[in-house]
């Protein structure tokens, strides 16, 4: 591991990042997943897919039919690519007068490995009002790039800040 790498020992509850695989995997929760935007409910699913690699904290995926969708908008520029996962596209989401740019993706055609993603969308918690799990406001993971929910029942350190790149 590189300096400053060293896993956070996790207390009572916790589950450490460290402990997630690479490659990443894709596993079903039946966690309440909520995101909120614009004072906006926008999300809510106990059907959710999250993703799960080293260092990382979760990025939750909620399948299509539990997000309101008429608070999408599909960006036309091209997404980006995950090594894992395929193409993601972007969504802005949009209420009322107020737009979270590219604040959202799916894959629509996922490698075989994360076919389970197919019809499934994530959000940006920094870019949300809250992304909630089991009630609890997430915070973001550090990094423009980076999607991952942190909570309290996670262990880090947590790749995405400065100096941390090459984790």
């Amino acid at each position: 591991m590189e300096s400053g790498s060293v896993p956070h020992p996790p207390a009572e509850g916790q589950e450490s990042v460290w402990d997630y695989p690479r490659p990443a995997i894709a596993e079903p929760t039946s966690r309440l997943i909520e995101v909120v935007f614009a004072g906006t409910l926008i999300a809510s699913t106990r059907r959710a897919v999250r993703t799960l690699e080293t260092s990382h904290p979760p990025c939750y995926y909620l399948p299509r039919e539990d997000v309101r969708i008429e608070c999408l908008v599909e960006r036309a520029a091209a997404g980006t690519v995950c090594e894992w996962k395929g193409v993601a596209r972007y969504f802005d989401v949009v209420v009322g007068e107020r737009c979270a740019e590219a604040a959202a993706w799916s894959y629509p055609s996922p490698s075989a490995t994360f076919r389970v993603l197919r019809d499934h969308i994530a959000f940006y918690p920094r870019m949300m009002e809250a992304c909630r799990v089991d009630g609890e406001i997430a915070r973001a993971q550090e990094g423009a790039f980076y999607g991952g929910w942190i909570t309290d029942d996670l262990a880090g350190p947590f790749k995405g800040p400065e100096g941390t790149r090459g984790w």
